[in-house]
């Protein structure tokens, strides 16, 4: 017996025609350009709960990450995978089959009648594959990275979603923002008009002075009627996102003044990104699936060894059917030998291969697309958050400006023209501050997102690999 055991750790083992798994050198630098202030939270620590102060939004991702289509279509996948994963697992190992037949004849047109009995129960095993040269074990790796890739590549839909989830909420806020200053600026104009038309009437002031106030107030209402289509768009769209309308009430909202998360993150270092981000899990999983397929593909070309067997009882009646003496086997290997195929098995190879390059290119692809999307992002938060500042100070001044110019023009120290532009000028700061700190937000979003924030531990996965 002890002489079978190296026959069966080769077996077991195989050969290894794969290339090697290694993982492809980082085409970044080391450090990021803009790491920030030192400390901060590691954002894969940080929960969306903590994150996100609105309870409005959190309710809205919650709902999104239970609700949206292209996520169950995500989802499904990961079964479809699964499932494939166990079907090419399961050929690693020999499968069993159990049998029984009966039959009965007559023959009655050669003297006497002639009746015979036949029973036969086995069990049996179909052919089964030595895997001596590693193409079985190959193809299970194979379908067991593209499970891990199907896995990855959900969380980074997850991650993609609340990243748009949050985005979506920020220019709803904007516009709602947008829409009530908007309104209220419209409300303010309107009451200039009619003291203008008054002024007018008692000669107090020219046609021209009316004629420019009223300018200001198609210029409120112009901006309303555009904010009002932008509202209608951002709920449109919030709506897709989140999988339908959301009966009941939800929270109330905050202002985006208030939207700010409490705790700054980590930049930490480039080479963490390769655990934290699901897309480059991903990659890296559907890299070492083609590398198996390059290693099945280089088994093709050794011979095929297989094995079948059965073993069973076979009588003439039923009562004495399990007898030594109706007892029988089987046992017999195959071998098949490639000799010509016209190139198929080259073809083969020349495909696996290439695949392989697609896939560390796309690696090395999706690692540098990750960095730069963490680098912009800390740029965004360094310098978004200097403007915000800048464009606050500019909107006070310029609301100081528009109450002196009313000042100089009632005294009669100025025409309406220098009233008209400190109007102007201050209505569209005060929008752009809006704007600015939707953006300022929406930006600390995608920083989140971009350092593997929001999601949960990754889920085992049983298997040999």
């Amino acid at each position: 017996m002890a002489r079978f055991t190296p026959l069966a750790l080769l077996l077991l083992a195989g050969c290894q025609l794969a290339p090697a798994d290694v993982r492809p050198e980082m085409a970044t630098p080391s450090a990021y350009p803009l790491p920030g202030p030192a400390g901060g939270t590691d954002a894969t620590m940080l929960s969306r709960a903590d994150f996100f102060p609105d309870p409005r939004l959190r309710a809205l991702i919650d709902a999104g990450l239970a609700r949206n289509r292209d996520l169950a279509v995500s989802s499904a996948r990961i079964a479809e995978a699964r499932g494939l994963y166990r079907i090419q697992d399961s050929e690693r190992l020999p499968s069993l089959n159990a049998s029984a037949t009966a039959s009965r004849s007559r023959i009655v047109n050669q003297g006497p009648a002639y009746i015979a009995n036949y029973v036969n129960v086995g069990v049996a095993v179909p052919a089964f594959e030595l895997d001596f040269w590693g193409r079985i074990r190959n193809l299970s790796d194979a379908a067991r990275a593209s499970y891990l890739s199907t896995i990855a590549g959900e969380r980074a839909f997850r991650l993609s979603l609340i990243r748009s989830i949050a985005s979506a909420y920020f220019a709803l806020r904007e516009a709602e923002e947008r829409v009530a200053l908007a309104e209220r600026t419209v409300t303010s104009r309107e009451e200039g008009l009619r003291i203008a038309k008054r002024r007018l009437d008692a000669g107090v002031t020219s046609a021209l002075d009316f004629r420019q106030s009223e300018s200001l107030l198609t210029q409120a209402e112009t901006e309303l009627s555009a904010l009002r289509l932008a509202r209608a768009q951002a709920i449109n769209y919030l709506t897709v996102l989140t999988g339908g309308p959301i009966a009941g009430e939800l929270p109330a909202g905050l202002p985006l003044a208030a939207q700010k998360p409490t705790q700054p993150l980590a930049a930490g270092l480039p080479s963490a990104l390769l655990e934290a981000r699901p897309d480059i899990v991903a990659a890296e999983e559907s890299l070492r699936a083609a590398r198996a397929n390059v290693g099945a593909a280089r088994a093709a070309f050794y011979p095929n060894i297989s094995l079948t067997g059965n073993i069973g009882f076979a009588s003439a009646a039923l009562d004495d059917l399990f007898d030594d003496s109706g007892l029988g086997w089987s046992f017999g290997p195959s071998i098949s030998i490639p000799i010509f195929d016209w190139g198929a098995r080259k073809g083969n190879l020349s495909v696996a291969r290439a695949r392989e390059d697609i896939a560390v290119a796309s690696y090395e692809k999706t690692v540098q697309e990750a960095f730069r999307e963490v680098a912009d992002t800390l740029a965004g938060r360094r310098y978004l958050a200097e403007e915000v500042a800048a464009q606050q100070r500019a909107t006070t001044a310029y609301r100081e400006i528009a109450r002196l110019a009313r000042i100089r023009y009632r005294e009669g120290v100025a025409n309406y023209l220098e009233v008209l532009d400190a109007e102007r000028s201050l209505f569209t700061a005060e929008q752009a501050l809006i704007t600015l700190q939707r953006q300022e937000l929406d930006n600390l979003a995608a920083l989140y997102a971009a350092l593997g924030g929001g999601l949960g531990p990754e889920p085992a996965v049983g298997g040999s690999s």
